[in-house]
Formats: structure tokens, sequence, C-alpha cells
């Protein structure tokens, strides 16, 4: 129910911040679209003004051309000529710019396509006036403005330039238009984004601000469950090392315990093998002395035959074993007491240079690698803050055993590698040896449990030992193998590891 209720804000939240990202999204792509389209229907309207004020500059370009031909008809003064000859040079340009701004309407197409002859006539009209004023027939010419046919004309020009004002007037009134809708529809738009991300953002608020509060009390909750957890804590570990202390305190009595009986066995086996030449020695005698019928006789040497040599093979055969079997209970005695002692020893954290710790390590193998035909290869190692001897302890177990479970007759490849890993260092021990079953990866590391043929010496401590050195340098220890693929046991480590005050010394 409580994971229930932390979770609801998390995902409204979530909503609310989706919703937000897709208003705003929404706004810009249509703020982009609309100020686009303001953008066109700007040009468009400056587009139809600059038509009107071509239409307009060719109109006055034709009515100074034909004030300067009156002029010099009145005056034949030569600046008002050269006034003429300019506006006539100029009209030309003008009408092909005109011409230019409304190629795509063919409305005015049409009109410019009938405009053109009336302004050639205008103006063939014009000189054909200022060439008779020049020749100094004033008469002619003015009977040539009066003829009625050049204001015919020239009504002609001003009605074609009013329907073409007529019919940019139109276009401006509908740019217009439609700007000012693109302008309604852009404030509509921001306005209403705006209320909306508002809206979300006060909703956003109000779930942070709620979420706060329930953090807030989750936080108190936690350091409740934490002081309590705390006290929890140290009594279970009061509890732990005090139980930890009386196992290895059990297994050191114990061990010297079984270390009593086990030294009178080998007492009395040892007299028994000093007994066993008299007894054998006595039944060999009477056997001679049965056989030769003399009681008194006494055999130097005597033999043994039939089930009493049957009998010595099997009593030695027994005490063989019973002192092999005591061998190996010795044995298992020493390695508890080892690693009693070993619980109880006090970790030393300092700068270890591995490398040099693993080139000190094959040095003292070296004998056994070179028997087993096996080489040893060492990359370049990163350094590590452990302790020292527990570190030499792991490699040379993990090393050993390496050597030890070789494939007999292929040359043996031992490797060593390190790498970072986010405050810890990774080494890896590789082996082409014999592998082990993925069944038994865990078994190996149990206490007297061994994995695979039982062909090589050994208690079944050594992979146990170590992986509790590990544990208590606060890293992990893994194999990765296959049978006849070899080995790869992975060490962990911290890089740089600091032992804890109220680590068990155990």
């Amino acid at each position: 129910m409580t994971n229930t209720k932390s979770t609801r804000p998390r995902i409204v939240q979530t909503f609310l911040l989706v919703a937000g990202m897709l208003v705003l999204i929404g706004i810009s792509a249509s703020s982009i679209y609309l100020v686009y389209s303001m953008r066109n229907d700007a040009d468009a309207i400056a587009h139809t003004m600059e038509v009107e004020n071509q239409i307009s500059l060719m109109l006055l370009q034709l009515r100074r051309a034909e004030s300067a031909e009156r002029g010099f008809l009145l005056t034949s003064k030569p600046e008002f000529l050269d006034e003429f000859n300019q506006s006539e040079a100029a009209l030309r340009p003008t009408f092909d710019r005109l011409k230019q701004l409304t190629a795509d309407n063919p409305v005015q197409v049409r009109h410019l396509a009938e405009m053109w002859p009336l302004l050639e006539r205008q103006l063939r009209d014009f000189n054909v006036v200022v060439g008779l004023a020049r020749s100094g027939q004033q008469a002619e010419a003015l009977k040539v403005i009066a003829d009625n046919a050049p204001r015919q004309t020239n009504a002609n020009i001003r009605d074609m330039a009013a329907a073409m004002r007529a019919e940019e007037e139109r276009l401006l009134a509908q740019r217009s238009a439609a700007a000012g809708r693109n302008q309604t529809l852009s404030a509509i738009v921001t306005t209403a984004g705006s209320g909306i991300v508002l809206a979300l953002a006060l909703t956003s608020m109000f779930f942070v601000r709620r979420s706060q509060q329930l953090r807030d009390m989750a936080e108190q909750q936690l350091r409740e469950m934490n002081s309590t957890l705390e006290a929890a804590v140290d009594e279970r570990t009061a509890d732990l090392r005090e139980a930890n202390e009386e196992i290895q305190r059990f297994a050191y009595i114990v061990s010297h315990d079984l270390r009593s009986p086990l030294v009178n066995i080998m007492g009395f086996t040892s007299e028994l093998e000093e007994l066993r030449e008299g007894i054998f020695r006595r039944i060999g005698e009477l056997t001679s002395r049965a056989d030769a019928h003399e009681p008194t006789a006494v055999a130097a040497a005597p033999l043994l035959e039939g089930d009493d040599k049957q009998l010595a093979e099997e009593f030695d055969e027994a005490i063989t074993f019973i002192k092999s079997s005591i061998g190996k209970m010795d044995r298992l005695i020493n390695a508890i007491l080892h690693l009693t002692r070993e619980g109880r020893r006090e970790f030393k954290p300092e700068r270890i240079d591995v490398g040099q710790l693993i080139e000190t390590i094959t040095e003292t193998v070296a004998h056994q690698a070179d028997e087993a035909n096996a080489e040893i290869k060492v990359e370049p190692l990163p350094d590590v803050v452990s302790d020292r001897l527990a570190l030499e302890q792991i490699f040379s177990n993990l090393i050993d055993n390496a050597l030890k479970y070789l494939n007999p007759g292929i040359p043996g490849v031992i490797q060593i590698k390190g790498r970072r890993k986010t405050g810890y260092i990774i080494y890896d021990v590789i082996d082409n040896g014999r592998g082990i079953d993925p069944k038994d990866h865990q078994r190996i590391f149990d206490l007297f449990r061994r994995a695979g043929a039982q062909d090589r010496p050994g208690q079944g401590i050594g992979l146990a030992h170590v992986r509790a050195l590990v544990r208590r340098m606060g890293g992990t220890l893994s194999v990765s193998s296959e049978p006849g693929k070899g080995s790869t046991f992975t060490v962990m480590l911290p890089s740089k590891w600091k032992l804890d005050s109220k680590e068990m010394t155990a």
C-alpha cells in the first residue's frame, strides 16, 4: 500500500512533465508556423504596395513627359527637352519592373499587355509634337495636341492604371485580412499555451510540494528506523562477535582434544608395529615345531606360510591404513588450528605492489612449474590497499591449485591479469587445466570438500580459506570453468580497503 502511494505522485509528475513538454512543443511549432505565415503576409503586402508605387511612378513619368513636351512647345527652352528625354528614358525600365513584379498575377499581366501599346502610341505622339516644336511648326504641334486621339490614349492608360490599382487594392485587402487572422491566431495560441503551461506548472508545484512532504515524512521514519536498526545491528554484531569467538575457542579446544586421543592412537599403533615382529615370529616358531614334531627345536628364521602369511599381510595393511588415517586426521587438525589462528589475526591494510607480490610467489613455485611443464604469465597488475599476508595466501593458493590440476601431457599456461572497475580491483587467475564441472562451482569453496578426481594431495581447505580471506577484506571470489576448458578464478577487492573499527577479528 505504501509503495502504491509513493509511486502515484511520481507517475502524476511524469505525466505533467510530458504534458508540459508536449504543450511547449505544440506552442513552439504553432508559433514558428504562424511567424512564417505572418512574414509571408507582410512580404505579400509589401509586394502589393511596391506594385502600386511602380504604377504611380509610371504615371508620374508619363505625366512628366507630357508636361515637358508642352513646356518645350510653349517656351522652346532646352531644359524642358532634357526633362522630356529623361522621362521617356525612365518610362521603359519602370514598366519592365512593374511587369516583373506582376508576373505571377494573370490579371495584371493582361492589363500590362494592353497598356504597353498605348504607352508606345502616347510616346510617339509626344515625339511628334516635340519634333514639330523643334522645327518651329508650333501651329501643327498644337493641332496634334488638340487632336482627340492622344487624349483618348491618355485616358485609356489612366483607366488601365486604375484597373491595376483596383486589383492591387483587392489583393492588399485580402492579404491584410490574412495577416490579421494569423496575428489573432498567434495571440490565441500564445495565450492558451501560456495558460496551459501555467496550469501545469501550478499542478506540478502542488505535487512537488506534496512529494516533498511525503519525502520528509519518509526521511523521518527512516531516521527513526535507522536509529533502531543501528542499535539492533550493534547488538547483533556483538552477539555475532561473541558467537564467532566462541566458535573459534570451540574449534581450538576440539582440535586439541582430538589431538590427545590421536597421539594415543599413534602410540599404540607404533607399539603394535613393534609387537608385530614378535607375535608373528612366535606363530612361525609354533608352526615349525608342530610340523617337525620336535617341541624343543627352535627355528632360527621361521617362515610364514599359508594362512599365517596372509594374516601377516593383512595385519601390515591394517597398520598402514591406520597410520594413513592418523596422518590425514593430523593434517585436518593442523588445518583447523591454522584457520583458527588466521581468523584471530588482525589485518593491517597497506599499499601493495601486487606485481612484485606475484613475482615473489612465482619464484617460489618455479620448480613446481618446471616439473609440470607450465608457464606463468603475469600482466601489469594495479596496486591495491589491503593486507599483504592475506593477499599472499590468496594468490599462493590459487596459483598452487592451477599448477596442481593441469592436464598431463599438455603444456600448462597460467595467466594473471588485473583491471580497475569503479572503486574495485579485479584480478583473474586463468589456467588451461582440467576444469571444474559447473555443478561443483560452489562445492569447491566448502570446507573439506573437493571436486573431480581425488588424484592430487589436499584436504579441501585451500579455497575455503581463500574465500574467507577475500570476504574479510570486503571482496568477492568467483570461478568460471568447464571440464577440459580450464578455469578462471576472479578476485574482486576494494582498491582502497580500510579496516572497519567494528570488524570482527575472527
